[in-house]
């Protein structure tokens, strides 16, 4: 009976030592596997941007994306080669995708800003080329804000923090300032001289 059990126990401990060693051959773990390929495929898109094949580069790192939907760094790095290459509205779709895998990372919170804002400067030109204005600084960004509220049906362009939070419906059911204010009366500049109140 004693060499039984002694037997049953020196199979146990074979088995073990047989799982322990297959498990020690098995296929490294993922975040190492994806960081030699995403090592390699910006390599590869970094090749293709040296020859001017943007496009490509794009393409290789969207497959690559898609390949590993919850990892932010194949965002990242198109938000980047997007904002390189001045294309800032897909710079900030990319940013997007990196930020909603990973709130806290910088480098798509600057390039999202930072691209937001020359789309802004660059709506801005547009709007102005299509507006007559005639004046200074002050007069024309006033008249600027008032084409916008008008065009968008809106009282506000910039709602305060505090009120983002509600329904586009409910914005859009207030009035417009435009029709408040008597025809050709200039609207009132912000308290201390802010010559920017007037477009909020």
């Amino acid at each position: 009976m004693y060499s039984l059990r002694h037997l049953s126990m020196v199979v146990c401990v074979s088995a073990t030592l047989a799982i322990s060693g297959c498990a020690s051959t098995s296929k490294p773990a993922v975040p190492e596997d994806f960081s030699t390929a995403m090592a390699q495929s910006s390599a590869s898109a970094d090749s293709l941007l040296e020859k001017g094949n943007r496009e490509e580069a794009v393409k290789l790192l969207g497959d690559f994306a898609k390949k590993y939907p919850e990892r932010k760094d194949p965002w990242v790095r198109l938000a980047r080669i997007h904002f390189d290459g001045e294309n800032y509205a897909q710079a900030i779709v990319a940013a997007e995708e990196a930020l909603q895998r990973d709130r806290t990372d910088r480098t798509a919170k600057s390039i999202r800003a930072v691209g937001g804002l020359r789309v802004a400067a660059q709506s801005l030109a547009d709007l102005k080329g299509d507006v007559e204005l005639k004046g200074d600084a002050r007069s024309d960004a006033v008249g600027l804000a008032k084409v916008m509220r008008e065009t968008l049906g809106e009282e506000v362009l910039v709602p305060p923090e505090e009120k983002k939070k509600k329904s586009v419906q409910a914005v859009r059911a207030k009035p417009v300032a435009a029709a408040q204010q008597p025809v050709g009366q200039k609207p009132q500049a912000a308290a201390g001289g802010n010559p920017f109140g007037a477009l909020r």
